[in-house]
């Protein structure tokens, strides 16, 4: 598959999982100079990494949930927990992952991911 594909592939796995206003939105406002960022994120990210068989949506949500919140990168962690509850994940769901995120990532990156992603669930109305 070639590198236009891939984006293609991406850009529409992209879009259904976090919504196509969001992701116009994140790709405006990367601009010129994010742009090839934005391409990149789409062709492999979304396009092959997201897209390979293996795991369903619902288990690269959690895990993109734990990793974000682990690495303490607040603004993807609410972005992949919206998209974790569009992929079908419970609150239930994503609160026991983020036990997880306590016990191997430690207590501080829990807190604050605990408090960021109730703050979605809430906003979803979930």
């Amino acid at each position: 598959m070639d590198e236009k594909e891939l984006h293609e592939r991406g850009l529409k796995l992209r879009k259904q999982i976090f919504g196509g206003e969001t992701v116009e939105k994140r790709m405006s406002l990367a601009g010129d100079f994010g742009g090839p960022l934005q391409k990149l994120v789409n062709a492999v990210a979304y396009g092959d990494v997201w897209s390979r068989p293996g795991l369903p949506l619902k288990m690269r949500s959690l895990a993109a949930v734990a990793m974000t919140a682990a690495l303490c990168r607040p603004d993807e962690l609410r972005v992949h927990t919206r998209g974790a509850l569009a992929n079908g994940c419970t609150p239930g769901e994503i609160q026991a992952i983020l036990l997880m995120v306590a016990l191997y990532a430690g207590i501080p990156a829990a807190n604050d991911a605990h408090r960021i992603a109730n703050e979605v669930i809430q906003q979803q109305g979930k």
